[in-house]
């Protein structure tokens, strides 16, 4: 208030008051007078005798102070987190790997005020059994910058499309190409697993277009307990003949109709 008298009607305004005709509501209508005691009219600016006194705990410690707070300092406020996709093989899902990725961010100098983009190496140990969806945070890794807590940095586990599997939660599957008589009389299947067995799987039912062979403990590792193995699911794709001469019809007439 006294501020704004002084900064309206200069120093007479202050000696000789605001006229009454401007006063209105505000008390200062009369002159201020200097009580010679330049301590009391520090403590009437500040508060007390020391005007920094609200950035330090009783201690001496610094205290960090909000901006728009009452007394018109800003917050610490942190950066939403960035989140980005971390594509793995199933391979590496199945073994588990170690992921090492580059990041640049924004880092502050010692001076407290300019800043420096560096390069920063982020280490992911990914675990056998983990699935499409599961998240890892590096807490406060994202730019710095005054008043700013750095985001966290949050990569979120994809998996690579395969060429021969699909994955199922903890289980695998696999399509299987066989001709007609194969599915008809029976066939052996060999199958590559991820971690390089091959597998000779027999298939001795008829082989119709719903029909899938499963195999226990030939899945994916569990996560909780990589020991032990979810499924793998065969299924079928029958390759029909394109053409059949007339007597190999008749032939397969009489033998399918008996």
């Amino acid at each position: 208030m006294k501020k704004g008298i002084y900064d309206k009607f200069g120093e007479e305004g202050l000696k000789g008051g605001i006229p009454l005709e401007l006063a209105s509501d505000n008390p200062w209508s009369v002159g201020y007078v200097f009580h010679n005691n330049p301590e009391k009219v520090f403590r009437e600016f500040f508060g007390g005798d020391n005007p920094f006194a609200e950035f330090f705990a009783e201690d001496g410690s610094e205290v960090l102070l909000p901006f728009g707070g009452p007394r018109g300092r800003g917050a610490l406020r942190q950066d939403p987190p960035i989140v980005r996709d971390l594509y793995v093989s199933l391979e590496d899902l199945f073994h588990g790997c170690t992921k090492k990725i580059k990041i640049s961010r924004r880092v502050m100098n010692e001076d407290g005020q300019t800043s420096t983009i560096r390069d920063k190496i982020l280490t992911i140990d990914v675990q056998p059994g983990w699935k499409r969806g599961t998240r890892i945070t590096f807490e406060k890794e994202g730019d710095q910058g005054p008043n700013i807590i750095p985001a966290d940095i949050t990569f979120v586990v994809q998996e690579k499309i395969h060429p021969r599997f699909k994955r199922l939660d903890n289980n695998l599957l696999y399509v299987a190409t066989i001709p007609l008589a194969k599915a008809l009389t029976g066939c052996t299947l060999d199958v590559w697993t991820l971690d390089g067995r091959l597998l000779n799987i027999p298939i001795n039912d008829i082989v119709d277009p719903k029909y899938y062979k499963m195999v226990p403990g030939e899945g994916m590792p569990l996560a909780q307990d990589p020991q032990r193995k979810g499924d793998l699911y065969i299924y079928f794709d029958i390759l029909f003949p394109k053409r059949l001469s007339p007597q190999v019809k008749t032939l397969l007439r009489s033998i399918l109709q008996s």
